[in-house]
């Protein structure tokens, strides 16, 4: 059912694929698709009544209170309804829904004080022009007394358990003695009457390398009021503002306001320069928001909004500028996903990271080494070169655990490191990878005690203040 639904999307992606990127990419990619699709068995499953109730019961306990913000315009009467009912149907209910409308005509309005005559958790602002997403979410946000704010589009919707997970979590990071300043969850697609949910999205932990190649973070987004307050939207990148404004919080989490070194493990003070390190940043491992899609929107047809990908590669710049990183942001074959050239070489512009790791092909054209995860398993193992993997990511620059020996560059600071760990001293190829001689007649793949010691080099990288990096390619 769900792929007769979504056939025709697809088939207008392909076409478009095919236009920008040659028809050999397009084979592929509409390949990789198809097998996708048929291996899917995805189904969204509300939580039942029973833990409904249980959450209702246990969040009494939690005191925060969480702003969501939503920037109206035009918006569709059954559209509307549906995204408010998601929120006041929330498990969790102490929340204030500030609804920023911006429409011409006041259906928008309408609909919305018929809400606020039997929920006070409604909140209606009506704005005298409409100035563009950024600067209709800004009055939004000036207005918010919540302890936290969360974003949500005007013809999406929550999950029920939503709020409570957030809530949740964030009590979960004070009991161990943080604080949440951003947290963000998984999420799916849904159809026009959202009857059908599908292309779920889950993801992983901070990554910062995934997010300098594409706003994985995404939707639901969650950030606490002095933070996000204190950052603000940017109308220069209206159509990636989201984009703008988590590459920011990640800049100001992790580095401090301005902050070019390595990566911050101080503690937020609230204050200019102030970072609170990799702790700061939760990802709660549920769908929690679901994103409609229907002819005009972006998630099912990225070339109506073909300017957001060029916002988003605008504040990708910026990004860089800021940190003092040079380099060029390039847009890659899918829209919405970036590589930077970095001008130099990633160690000479990238301060934290001290190994990087490439794919490694076999004679069938599939990937057999190249990135390793925390279980020294092989990421995208048996993947074909020419596909791009879940969600692109086998493409893309990420940070990865540990990297094989095989096709590993690894900074200077650390060759001492190299050499107590695998017992021979660095050397690169003329193409730059370390130079391991064992390697040509590794046929079957890394014997065990080198994939020992590649993820206890990886495991003492990070000791010593580094991350890998894994190129995509």
């Amino acid at each position: 059912m769900g792929q007769k639904i979504f056939r025709f999307g697809n088939l207008r992606k392909t076409y478009f694929y095919l236009k920008k990127n040659g028809v050999k990419s397009a084979y592929y990619a509409a390949l990789e698709r198809i097998m996708s699709e048929k291996g899917s068995a995805y189904r969204y499953k509300p939580p039942g009544d029973e833990v409904f109730a249980a959450q209702r019961g246990t969040g009494c306990k939690f005191p925060y209170r969480f702003s969501i913000l939503v920037p109206a315009y035009e918006t569709k009467e059954a559209y509307l309804r549906e995204m408010m009912d998601s929120v006041l149907g929330q498990s969790y209910g102490k929340f204030e829904l500030i609804i920023a409308d911006a429409s011409r005509c006041g259906k928008v309005e309408q609909t919305v004080r018929l809400y606020m005559e039997e929920d006070e958790r409604v909140r209606y602002l009506r704005l005298k022009e409409n100035k563009g997403i950024s600067e209709n979410t800004n009055q939004a946000l000036a207005a918010a007394q919540g302890d936290y704010i969360g974003l949500l589009d005007h013809d999406d919707t929550l999950t029920p358990d939503a709020l409570y997970r957030m809530a949740k979590a964030i009590a979960q990071k004070e009991k161990e003695g943080g604080t949440a300043w951003l947290l963000y969850s998984d999420e799916d697609k849904g159809n026009g009457d959202l009857t059908a949910f599908y292309e779920p999205h889950f993801k992983p932990g901070l990554n910062v390398d995934l997010l300098l190649s594409n706003n994985y973070i995404c939707h639901f987004l969650v950030m606490k009021r002095e933070l996000m307050q204190g950052l603000g939207f940017r109308p220069e990148y209206d159509g990636a503002q989201d984009y703008d404004l988590a590459l920011r919080a990640i800049g100001r989490l992790l580095y401090g306001e301005g902050g070019s070194g390595r990566l911050g493990r101080r503690v937020w003070d609230g204050g200019p320069g102030g970072a609170a390190g990799r702790d700061a940043v939760v990802h709660i491992p549920s769908v929690l928001y679901h994103w409609r899609c229907h002819e005009s929107s972006t998630a099912d047809n990225p070339e109506s909004k073909r300017y957001a990908y060029e916002a988003g590669k605008r504040a990708l710049e910026d990004f860089l500028k800021e940190r003092g990183w040079q380099g060029s942001v390039l847009h890659t074959k899918h829209l919405g996903f970036y590589r930077i050239a970095y001008k130099g070489g990633i160690f000479a512009q990238r301060p934290e990271v001290g190994v990087v790791g490439g794919k490694i092909i076999d004679r069938r054209g599939k990937i057999c080494g190249g990135a390793l995860d925390e279980k020294g398993e092989v990421m995208y193992l048996g993947l074909h070169k020419e596909f791009s993997g879940y969600m692109h990511r086998a493409s893309l620059l990420q940070e990865a655990y540990a990297a094989d020996i095989r096709r590993m560059r690894v900074r200077r600071e650390l060759w001492g490191v190299f050499r107590e760990v695998f017992g021979v001293p660095y050397a690169e190829t003329e193409e730059g990878w370390f130079d391991c001689a064992e390697a040509k007649n590794w046929d079957n793949g890394l014997p065990a005690k080198w994939a020992d010691r590649c993820l206890e080099f990886g495991r003492r990288v990070r000791r010593e203040g580094f991350v890998a990096v894994f190129l995509g390619e």
